[in-house]
């Protein structure tokens, strides 16, 4: 029974300020969000274990990856990095029973969520799959999806968390903190916060070959409002987009396999 993790830092255990997630200018707190990250990941893996998992693969998800601290994470699973978008989980495929996302945060424009944003905070204002507004939680739903494989498990703060209930058939969720703003939050001691994501993953393993994915209807249509027009000048060059208006382009694509693939 295999399981993929992927992994945010916004929704982990302890990380209350965005200094924690980093890396250029957060210094010391930086590197502690990291071991937060790590356990976190831990009890996740541990959880995935206890439940009945015979591997596990996690995928060090934020940023382009290179925060998890290898050496102190769970030597039973594997480890992996997203290349690119179009990448976001290499390894998954049909042979898993189901995907866990762990550290997650809400969708851009969400509100009482703890540094809310749908890829980049500065630039990306709306994204919507089939008309509908999603964020990071709806992408590895609908990524995972396309292999037929369900979201099984979310952890992140409450914003998030509600998220994951709301839209993507009721996955096994553990919150973690609750935002005050955007840009703090009240956190759940982390050791506590451990032991909930460990026996959360846990009672998701018993969702493995019950739940089902959440597999958008094809073909699917893509749109993406940000901040200013100049931000998809670039983009609206390809031939997959048309731009709708100065801020806002589209694109119509087969497989959830690409709906970050705007070139």
């Amino acid at each position: 029974m295999k399981i993929y993790i992927l992994t945010d830092m916004e929704g982990i255990s302890g990380i209350s300020r965005v200094e924690m997630v980093r890396p250029d200018e957060g210094g010391e707190h930086y590197q502690y969000g990291r071991k937060c990250l790590t356990e976190d990941i831990n009890a996740a893996v541990a959880g995935a274990f206890d439940g009945g998992a015979t591997e596990v693969v996690v995928n060090d998800g934020h940023g382009g990856g290179r925060h998890l601290i290898l050496e102190e994470a769970d030597s039973r699973a594997l480890y992996e990095r997203p290349g690119s978008g179009y990448h976001l989980m290499p390894s998954l495929d049909e042979s898993f029973g189901g995907i866990f996302a762990v550290g997650c945060h809400a969708m851009a424009g969400t509100m009482d969520a703890f540094l809310d944003h749908t890829q980049s905070s500065t630039s990306w204002y709306n994204y919507k799959l089939n008309g509908e507004r999603h964020g990071e939680i709806g992408q590895a739903a609908a990524f995972a999806g396309h292999f037929g494989v369900p979201l099984l498990f979310v952890t992140g703060d409450e914003a998030a968390c509600e998220e994951a209930e709301r839209l993507y058939e009721s996955p096994v969720t553990v919150a973690v903190k609750k935002a005050v703003g955007r840009e703090h939050a009240i956190c759940i001691h982390p050791i506590k916060a451990r032991e909930m994501i460990r026996q959360g993953a846990k009672e998701a393993m018993s969702l493995v070959g019950k739940k089902a994915p959440w597999v958008l209807e094809a073909p699917i249509t893509v749109r993406l409002e940000v901040y200013r027009s100049d931000m998809v000048d670039g983009m609206a060059a390809s031939d997959r987009v048309t731009r709708i208006d100065a801020r806002t382009i589209e694109m119509t694509v087969k497989s959830a396999r690409e709906i970050l693939k705007w070139s």
